[in-house]
């Protein structure tokens, strides 16, 4: 039977470098999309499912004969314009209603990209606490397998521009080295570096949650043989 993947997410720098690598190797026949309006990706592999995000039967169908989920969605409180509602929306409701359909369907295994830090106690910062009551709401869902991924920057090629972010990859490989002890989860993160991570784990056939920081992204993605360091 046909191996299928579905990405959430996948217009993105994190869903776009996990498009190439998934075409790149073999172990998915079928790669879905799911997406609001078309993108513009065509190979053999891809096939796209136009989604309202706001509608459970469309996750429903989205997840159905699909044996992994990578969850990369992510908005910034600048493109809502500071509106934390709308940005729970985003990185609270998509997961975790993928997440509920995916266990509805029998998926067995589910990937999402959180963040370092992700705390559901850490009061006094929206982003970290809302990333961390995503991963635990997730983790209930009754999937096999479910792989956190909590990167710190994430270094590659955005279509949007993201305020302090273009000094910040300009800095990080300088302060990078400084980086060390406890201190190296904070070490910055390739895109194409995560999504041959995701791949490796997706390919783990271990049942359980694990949640992945910097040392576990740099040793899975050179496991998959599709990064280079």
């Amino acid at each position: 039977m046909a191996r299928k993947a579905l990405i959430l997410g996948a217009s993105g720098m994190i869903g776009s470098a996990l498009q190439d690598i998934l075409i790149e190797d073999n172990y998915y026949d079928q790669i879905e999309l799911g997406v609001r309006s078309y993108v513009d990706r065509r190979h053999p592999k891809i096939q796209q499912a136009i989604m309202n995000f706001n509608d459970s039967r469309d996750y429903r169908l989205a997840t159905t004969g699909v044996e992994t989920v990578f969850c990369c969605v992510g908005t910034t409180l600048k493109k809502v314009n500071g509106d934390h509602e709308a940005y729970r929306k985003i990185d609270f409701d998509i997961p975790v209603s993928a997440a509920r359909a995916a266990a509805a369907n029998g998926v067995y295994g589910f990937l999402l990209v959180s963040s370092v830090g992700a705390d559901p106690a850490r009061l006094s910062n929206f982003y970290l606490k809302l990333k961390g009551v995503t991963e635990e709401a997730v983790c209930k869902e009754q999937i096999p397998q479910v792989h956190i991924f909590r990167p710190s920057l994430l270094l590659g090629d955005r279509k949007e521009k993201r305020t302090g972010e273009s000094a910040a990859r300009f800095l990080a490989p300088l302060a990078s080295p400084l980086l060390f002890g406890s201190m190296r989860k904070y070490k910055p993160v390739k895109a194409r570096q995560l999504a041959a991570a995701m791949l490796t784990g997706a390919k783990d056939p271990r049942k359980g949650i694990f949640i992945h920081e910097y040392d576990d992204i740099q040793k899975m993605a050179l496991t998959s043989g599709l990064y280079q360091a």
